[in-house]
């Protein structure tokens, strides 16, 4: 039996894309569904069109390019930027074509995770990106180091974090930041 993978990567139930150098070569219908956008206005685009602020994709690209040039593979939970402004939390999972250059070829899916766990409160780039590693079970030191911060400082962040979503406790924190609460 003959496999049309064109017509396997158009429909397949995950967003997918091809990269060149952080910018969308080619997307399948999923993502441009999830992203609400239309390929034509995907392609060829940076990847920053997705992202909630440039800050935040030079700085996920930057931590990215290491692990990708060291296993090849990344993937994580952050969140994203729909084409209607909507940030929404999103599974992302990569490969580098050539592991010596991590971000001049690869191959992405995106897991759209807003059912599971929407975003309710407003909150800044960092806050984001400290929420997101709270949901890996990482600790304020690792969060800390992982950000290129100190451990006092992640824990503000939590703070705010806990304030903003009226959490006691740290698990009570994660528990809410999972259930959009």
């Amino acid at each position: 039996m003959d496999v049309d993978y064109r017509l396997a990567f158009n429909l397949a139930p995950v967003g997918l894309c091809v990269s060149r150098n952080r910018a969308i070569v080619d997307c399948n219908q999923q993502l441009c569904e999830m992203f609400g956008a239309s390929r034509e206005l995907l392609v060829g685009q940076s990847f920053q069109v997705l992202y909630p602020s440039a800050d935040e994709y030079e700085r996920l690209g930057a931590r990215m390019g290491p692990i990708l040039n060291a296993k090849g593979h990344y993937a994580d939970d952050r969140i994203m930027k729909r084409a209607n402004g909507e940030v929404f939390w999103c599974h992302v999972t990569g490969r580098a074509l050539i592991r010596e250059a991590p971000h001049e070829s690869g191959i992405w899916a995106f897991e759209d995770l807003s059912s599971q766990r929407p975003v309710k409160a407003e909150l800044t780039a960092r806050e984001r990106e400290v929420a997101a590693r709270l949901l890996d079970g990482m600790t304020s030191k690792e969060i800390g180091k992982t950000l290129s911060i100190s451990h006092r400082t992640v824990e503000i962040y939590r703070a705010r974090l806990m304030r903003k979503y009226k959490a006691s406790t740290t698990a009570d924190l994660v528990h809410k930041l999972m259930a959009g609460a």
